[in-house]
């Protein structure tokens, strides 16, 4: 750890000794998979030409069910006989309950053959699906609801807020869509990010623009390239995107318009999360994750740089913030995930070992993170209240492809008991969360996850590596 000049931000600078391959080692070129232009599951943007962008081979990945390590985790799956059914794949339910463990395991999967699964968002019990087949799919107690499609670019992020619905795509647009009030299923497209009378107006002040690459000029509120990423702080009514043209730019959503464009990255921003306080995070391939904090100036606010929390050679994938405990959760293309204590100052908590591949998302629940991987697992960590320390409760294994995306919901049945305790009449309620995972294997995987699942580590001694380790 060093003191950077002219900041004062005190950077974690991470060497590893291990000869580790680098993030490119592990995509191929795979022309069954990439059709036409649109990327791979890739989050770092490639300075070559999109007709020899890699694409990651996930039929040839090392890490096969086969070979896996995690077969004697109690949600392990074996592959279903219907798993090619066009529709819905229902599961055996292979649950684990011994009478001191909440029910938890595959509930089943959504397998439409259109395209690789990219994004995911859920409200309520309507669950939101984009792929590279620019569809967006909703689905309703596992069977698909409605749909809707976009004109171009596959769907990389989608963002829900009350009756809209803000998709983030390939071509590096961000499409606003509206529910009908008078039919659920039906959605109407109401505009775009930013809106034409912006751009219009805009375009007018050539103070407006940027140079880019190739001595291109483009609007400086406008991405011109890939959108990887979106968060949303309800609070402020604010939109955050990050984009592989390396810039983080803000929205207002009331009235649709860009309030900053912020050059952020050297490369291509490939996370951005918000909802500690004033804090917005932005991961990028660069290696680097960097601390915003919004303050006012003048008669507006203003996002400025105030820390930089890691600076790596690998690059920096997935971000997600516990609300709840206050922990932001940053993985990489190592397969790594690092975490930070805002309560401690966004203190360095430690390391999460638990994936052989680059880890392609992130997602938090209670005292649960999921982190899914481009070896096609999904690990569940639950974070100790009192030590702040992770332990791996188990590995969902099930997917034939990278896991890119996940999203998590409160499951509202019935709550299970928990281990049994003098307190409560021996009884007291955990929660129980319904998790979804989408895959490059075309398919949305559903799972239930219970906070008081068995320790991995009481269920197979040779899951060893799979240790959470905690800074002292």
């Amino acid at each position: 750890m060093r003191e950077e000049q002219g900041r004062g931000a005190m950077v974690m600078e991470r060497r590893s000794g291990l000869n580790r391959k680098r993030f490119g080692a592990y995509l191929q070129s795979d022309p069954a998979i990439l059709a036409g232009d649109d990327d791979d599951f890739s989050p770092r943007h490639s300075n070559a030409s999109t007709a020899t962008s890699p694409v990651y081979n996930f039929e040839k990945s090392p890490a096969s069910g086969e070979a896996s390590p995690y077969l004697m985790s109690p949600w392990n799956q074996s592959a279903s006989p219907y798993s090619k059914s066009p529709w819905i794949v229902p599961s055996g339910m292979n649950l684990y309950d011994d009478g001191l463990f909440a029910r938890s395991g595959l509930v089943g999967s959504l397998v439409r053959e259109e395209g690789h699964v990219y994004s995911l968002a859920v409200a309520g019990d309507l669950l939101y699906t984009g792929s590279d087949s620019r569809n967006i799919r909703v689905w309703k107690n596992l069977e698909e609801y409605a749909g809707f499609k976009s004109n171009s670019g596959l769907v990389k992020a989608i963002i829900l807020y009350g009756d809209r619905i803000f998709t983030g795509h390939q071509d590096g647009k961000i499409r606003i869509w509206k529910v009908s009030s008078k039919n659920p299923k039906s959605h109407s497209r109401i505009g775009s990010l930013p809106t034409l009378k912006e751009f219009v107006k805009s375009s007018m002040n050539p103070k407006n623009y940027v140079k880019v690459r190739r001595n291109r000029n483009v609007l400086r509120i406008k991405h011109f390239d890939a959108i990887s990423s979106m968060s949303l702080n309800e609070e402020l009514g604010l939109l955050y995107s990050g984009s592989w043209d390396k810039t983080m730019k803000v929205w207002r959503i009331a009235d649709s318009k860009c309030l900053e464009s912020i050059s952020a990255h050297d490369d291509a921003v490939n996370a951005v999360a918000s909802g500690l306080e004033s804090l917005v995070f932005t991961g990028s391939a660069d290696g680097t994750v960097k601390v915003w904090r919004r303050e006012l100036q003048g008669k507006g606010t203003k996002h400025f740089l105030v820390q930089v929390l890691l600076k790596q050679e690998n690059a920096i994938t997935a971000l997600a913030v516990n609300k709840s405990s206050a922990v932001l959760y940053c993985g990489s293309s190592d397969g790594v995930v690092n975490y930070w204590e805002s309560e401690k100052h966004l203190s360095h908590g430690g390391v999460l070992h638990g994936h052989k591949l680059a880890v392609l998302c992130l997602a938090t629940a209670g005292n649960l993170v999921f982190s899914g991987s481009a070896d096609k697992n999904i690990c569940v960590w639950r974070r100790e209240e009192n030590s702040g320390s992770h332990t791996c409760l188990s590995v969902l294994t099930g997917h034939s492809g990278p896991v890119k995306c996940l999203a998590v919901k409160e499951d509202e049945e019935e709550e299970c008991p928990s281990p049994p305790k003098e307190e409560d009449n021996g009884k007291k309620l955990y929660r129980r969360w319904i998790v979804y995972s989408g895959s490059l294997d075309r398919s949305v995987k559903v799972w239930r996850v219970a906070e008081n699942a068995a320790e991995l580590l009481k269920l197979a001694d040779a899951d060893r590596p799979y240790l959470t380790y905690k800074k002292q």
